[in-house]
């Protein structure tokens, strides 16, 4: 439901400006407020479990979400949208990390990898099935549609939730971190709304203050952090070394795949000159391309270990990412979808294995710390790596002196934010050999 309701929102923005009697480039506070809502509240989803419960905390974020999707399709105006789509970034704040929390208390340890794969299959078809179902909306309904159809969905997820979730929570007798959460919401929530006007080049200026900012208001965390026992997000997990490791190793291969979506579709557009649909066909390359790997990571984790996996699957992709920088309007358009198949195919395997290894050797009463803890630096890495993938891109122009930019700039970009990529291999050769063989299954000679 969240992931249909992304990308069908980016299909339906220009109709919507018409409506609304805005510009388009407008409509982004549609997104940003969605965005900022997510940075914001993603944090206090972890004390909000152990205080009331993962069943009450999933069916109320499923609740919010059918709300604020209601208040969107009643929208008279973009002011109006952006406030619901607040209401909606709440519940999609909780959303994801409950339901990885959910699986981390319920699932036996031996069947932890087969469930994270198929944990990803839903984002995975919502972002497949939204831009046909974007397209069909705009095409032969009304963009509010794009809202209602989150009602039947989130109801009977509500009924489902109550029905068959567990009521995990841990015991605890602090409280709430008002000021590690005030913190910690406004330096995520400035670096994603500044990553953000970085990436689309529509206020740098503006961008990089408040990336500034956020800078600053993390640090100021940090220092509120060592003063206080129990603070929002727990910072020393990092010193655990499997969730130190996936957690650096992941965010650099979420780095260049945030900025690989965010340029291929700028070069299929403007380099190419493809129509927007047609672009968005070859787009999904890498969600096509992740789907069969679900059934076969469990085999491959038993076979190699994580440590091996990790460094042969990290380097294959990466590989592919970088051939996207060879990409030229001669290629056929087949030869480019199977490149970026392969690519999805490698980096499914990497996300699923890093977001089981990560809870490795995290005990019980910490599981949702670390899980909100994950999710915020997940989100945070996709953005800054459209950020990235923008800032070469400027670069590489004002080095050619072009206003426009040129296929030399968009290879310059792919190859850097593939260089991103590559680091991950240096965590990948810190994890222990037998790190994770407990979840995998495989035998410890082998691994």
């Amino acid at each position: 439901m969240e992931n249909i309701d992304a990308t069908v929102l980016t299909t339906a923005l220009p109709t919507m400006a018409r409506d609304f009697g805005v510009r388009a480039p407008e409509m982004s506070v549609a997104v940003t407020s969605y965005l900022l809502s997510l940075a914001v509240f993603i944090p206090a989803s972890g004390y909000l479990c152990d205080r009331h419960g993962t069943r009450r905390v999933f069916s109320a974020a499923i609740l919010l979400f059918v709300a604020g999707s209601v208040a969107c399709a009643l929208s008279p105006s973009l002011l109006t949208l952006a406030a619901a789509r607040v209401l909606q970034g709440i519940g999609g704040a909780m959303m994801v990390p409950v339901g990885r929390l959910i699986i981390l208390r319920s699932v036996e340890r031996h069947e932890l990898v087969p469930a994270q794969s198929w944990l990803l299959v839903p984002g995975l078809l919502g972002t497949i099935l939204g831009p046909p179902v974007g397209g069909f909306v705009v095409t032969y309904l009304k963009w509010h549609w794009i809202f209602w159809i989150n009602v039947p969905i989130g109801l009977v997820g509500i009924v489902l939730v109550r029905r068959f979730i567990g009521d995990f929570r841990e015991p605890s007798d602090h409280g709430f971190d008002f000021a590690g959460f005030v913190l910690s919401g406004l330096a995520l929530g400035a670096l994603l709304f500044g990553f953000e006007l970085v990436g689309t080049g529509s206020n740098p200026r503006l961008g990089w203050g408040l990336v500034g900012g956020g800078v600053l208001c993390a640090l100021g965390y940090v220092a509120h952090y060592r003063r206080r026992e129990r603070a929002i997000l727990d910072l020393s997990l990092l010193r655990v070394p499997t969730f130190r490791l996936s957690v650096i190793g992941g965010s650099l291969i979420r780095i260049t795949h945030g900025a690989q979506s965010f340029l291929m579709a700028l070069m299929l557009q403007i380099g190419f000159g493809y129509s927007a649909a047609a672009s968005g066909l070859i787009t999904l390359a890498p969600a096509v391309g992740s789907m069969p790997m679900k059934s076969l990571v469990p085999p491959i984790l038993r076979r190699l270990g994580f440590r091996r996996a990790f460094i042969l699957f990290g380097m294959g992709g990466t590989i592919l990412y970088a051939v996207c920088g060879f990409f030229r309007p001669g290629w056929p358009a087949p030869a480019m979808f199977a490149v970026l198949c392969g690519a999805g195919f490698l980096l499914s395997f990497q996300f699923t294995a890093y977001n089981t290894i990560a809870y490795d050797e995290i005990p019980p009463a910490r599981m949702s710390s670390a899980a909100s803890f994950y999710s915020t630096l997940q989100q945070l890495t996709l953005s800054l790596g459209v950020c990235t993938a923008a800032t070469v891109t400027h670069l590489s122009m004002s080095a050619g002196g072009r206003a426009r930019p040129a296929l030399a700039d968009f290879s310059t970009a792919f190859w850097a934010v593939t260089a991103i990529s590559f680091l991950s291999l240096f965590a990948n050769l810190r994890f222990d050999p037998q790190a994770g063989s407990e979840l995998s299954g495989a035998k410890t000679g082998a691994a």
